[in-house]
């Protein structure tokens, strides 16, 4: 069982004594931002746990070629024929 009622109002007494209204605000955003990276931290680690699964069951690629054969730009009937 948590603290009902009038505790919570204690604790929140406690806690304005102990680091004052002035550093509350800090206080909330510096815990916001430590919530934050750390979501983050806790994402790049599944993503890196993924890439490591994928790899090991994908097909390799074949690689394409970059240009046609030689043959075939010959053939193609674009160059200027000479008469004799």
């Amino acid at each position: 069982m948590g603290p009902h009622g009038w505790q919570w109002l204690l604790i929140l007494a406690v806690v304005l004594l102990l680091f004052g209204a002035a550093k509350l605000p800090a206080l909330a955003k510096s815990l916001g931002q430590s919530a934050r990276v750390f979501k983050g931290e806790m994402k790049a680690m599944k993503d890196d746990d993924k890439p490591a699964d994928i790899a090991s069951t994908a097909a390799p690629t074949v690689a394409t070629p970059l240009s046609e054969p030689a043959a075939s730009r010959a053939d193609t009937g674009d160059s200027p024929r000479t008469s004799s």
